[in-house]
């Protein structure tokens, strides 16, 4: 069998290893779906089967972005409600979401996963917890879209059986029934979940939040997951309404209502988690349960600014989220690092917060250990999968900065040369190889045009 390799030399290379070891000048050898080897200076000698080498004078190669946290459909609602905190916003824009069909979802998912990739982004997720009666297959929408766009995936098929007559936000029509939402699930996971260690699809269950869902969606869902050996999403302490939400209703606040329905453990992340105390760090902390960090739609909607250095002095598993494109309408995970870093010196530990290089681990190794996949991608070592981005750092906007990490993290946006996903190119020269990016544009354009007119109609 003939190995076919590609080579990148001449670029700086950070490796988000344990070590953080960094290379001013280094190469990349990848074969097939794998980084075969890492390290200083040129490549070695005597390779054979290599069909590309790059120049990547100029450039920094890292691990792919890993984003833990999103709402696709969101896409095709930006804009609007600019001036709400997080249950005003939901109020003001449920009614639109509930109106949405298998085509809006795929056209949305295109276009949030466009943007992602075209900023480095190899592994995306997706929470998607709207389903309309009669919407058609909207799971099935969201794999395809991720599939041709090439970006390895995972769905958090979400879920609501709390509507407003039940003291929920969700308008009763813009809700499943219990059995009805868990049936989905394991039918999403029978049917798109796959477990193999190179796996570009995978499924987790995903009940919305607290005050979208019952306790018996929040307890069975957990037991379904851990049944079918997947992993656990949905929102956590977001805001200080839900907080009060949850001890109202619950008679506890969000960390230890989700210890009561099972839902601490390796096999959670939570989004958000803005308002924790130190019992809830330590809580996440003593049971491996992940946080996605969301710094741009935390700001947005007036949240607040979560304890992430906190979180990470406690070896909480933390990783960066772009969340909806209706609370953070850029829709890019690279905007985060450098989010991350700023909003989190804004709170009590200042510039001592984060520094370039933890923020670059949380946009890769810590969304990879967030998503159970660390040991598979996320940071630049031989027998990883090649899930890789070369950032430009040769342009006016980075021209004077020495440290190529701190270039990435605190400059402008870096144009992406390259970005590979399982050994194949997605990103080349800042546009996509894989789909339309115009006609993306156009549909994603036309589909929400035809959402708003829906909407309007009533």
């Amino acid at each position: 069998m003939t190995v076919t390799r590609i080579v990148i030399e001449n670029c700086a290379v950070a490796t988000v290893d344990a070590h953080d070891t960094e290379h001013p000048s280094g190469h990349l050898v990848v074969t097939g779906n794998r980084i075969e080897s890492v390290g200083p200076g040129p490549a070695p000698e005597g390779l054979t089967g290599a069909v590309r080498r790059i120049d990547g004078t100029g450039c920094l190669a890292t691990p792919g972005l890993v984003n833990t946290h999103h709402h696709f459909y969101q896409w095709l609602t930006r804009g609007l409600a600019t001036d709400h905190n997080l249950f005003d916003w939901l109020v003001a824009l449920y009614p639109t979401w509930a109106r949405i069909d298998e085509p809006m979802v795929r056209a949305a998912a295109q276009g949030s996963l466009a943007m992602m990739a075209l900023g480095g982004v190899t592994t995306a997720m997706d929470h998607h917890y709207v389903h309309p009666r009669g919407a058609g297959d909207l799971t099935g929408a969201l794999v395809g879209a991720a599939r041709e766009m090439g970006v390895r995936f995972t769905l958090a098929r979400g879920s609501m059986d709390r509507g407003a007559s039940d003291g929920g936000l969700p308008p009763d029509f813009a809700v499943e029934t219990l059995d009805g939402a868990l049936a989905a699930t394991e039918e999403a996971i029978d049917t798109h979940h796959d477990p193999a260690p190179d796996a570009m699809t995978r499924i987790a269950v995903a009940p919305c939040s607290p005050f979208s869902v019952s306790t018996e969606l929040m307890r069975q869902g957990a037991e379904l997951a851990r049944r079918k050996g997947v992993r656990l999403h949905t929102h956590g302490s977001e805001t200080r309404e839900e907080e009060r939400f949850c001890k109202e209703l619950f008679g506890m606040g969000p960390t230890d209502y989700f210890a009561s329905t099972g839902w601490l453990g390796e096999d959670v992340w939570m989004a958000h988690c803005v308002h924790m105390n130190d019992a809830d760090i330590a809580a996440f902390a003593r049971t491996g349960t992940g946080v996605a960090h969301c710094p741009s739609s935390n700001a947005r909607l007036g949240a607040g600014i979560a304890r992430v250095p906190d979180m990470l002095a406690a070896k909480v598993p933390v990783g960066l989220g772009v969340d909806g494109t209706a609370s953070n309408e850029s829709g890019e995970l690279h905007t985060e690092l450098r989010n991350a870093l700023l909003i989190n010196r804004l709170g009590a530990h200042r510039e001592a917060a984060l520094n370039t290089r933890q923020a670059l681990r949380l946009g890769t190794y810590g969304g990879a250990r967030v998503l159970g996949r660390h040991h598979e991608t996320g940071s630049l070592e031989p027998g990883k999968l090649a899930d890789l981005v070369l950032w430009r750092l040769d342009t006016l906007a980075h021209a004077s900065m020495a440290d190529p990490v701190a270039a990435l993290v605190l400059g402008a946006p870096a144009p992406v040369a390259l970005s590979l996903v399982d050994g194949r190119p997605v990103v080349e020269d800042g546009r996509l190889v894989t789909v339309d990016q115009e006609a993306v544009a156009r549909t994603t354009r036309g589909e929400a045009r035809r959402l708003a007119e829906i909407a309007r109609s009533g």
